[in-house]
């Protein structure tokens, strides 16, 4: 069993998963638009090139997404996709990445269990927690 994130965007599925696979270093694997499923004939014509389903990967997991139907968006709240990286210095670059134009709930800094954490809002408003681990003490 697997668990993935499936995130709603109002509209710009299509360019956060662009943003997100720069950021991370991420391969958008799918993006299928309405006008390619046997529903393209139950959305209005403006709608047709909205994302009805996409996936993008990240190592071995994978982040879910679509454009909300028209009128059903609700802005994202109650969560946050977590990010648990290896290195300092990486979780600073993608913290900096998703604050660009977001806004900082958390300055990344370190904490009691942290090299690094931080929280933030993106510019596509999913909250997003960047995570690194310090690396556990050897005992005697």
């Amino acid at each position: 069993m697997q668990m993935s994130p499936y995130l709603l965007f109002d509209g710009n599925c299509e360019e956060a998963f662009e943003f997100y696979e720069q950021s991370f270093g991420a391969t958008i694997e799918s993006l299928t638009r309405v006008e390619d499923t046997p529903a393209a004939n139950q959305f209005p014509a403006e709608g047709r090139k909205k994302i009805m389903h996409g996936r993008l990967k990240l190592g071995d997991q994978v982040l879910l997404a679509s454009d909300a139907p028209p009128g059903r968006y609700h802005k994202p709240q109650g969560f946050s996709v977590s990010l648990d990286i290896q290195s300092a210095e990486e979780a600073e670059r993608v913290f900096a990445a998703l604050a660009k134009n977001g806004s900082v709930t958390m300055p990344i800094a370190e904490t009691f269990w942290a090299q690094r954490f931080g929280m933030v809002n993106d510019r596509f408003g999913i909250p997003w927690m960047v995570n690194c681990m310090k690396i556990a003490e050897k005992a005697a």
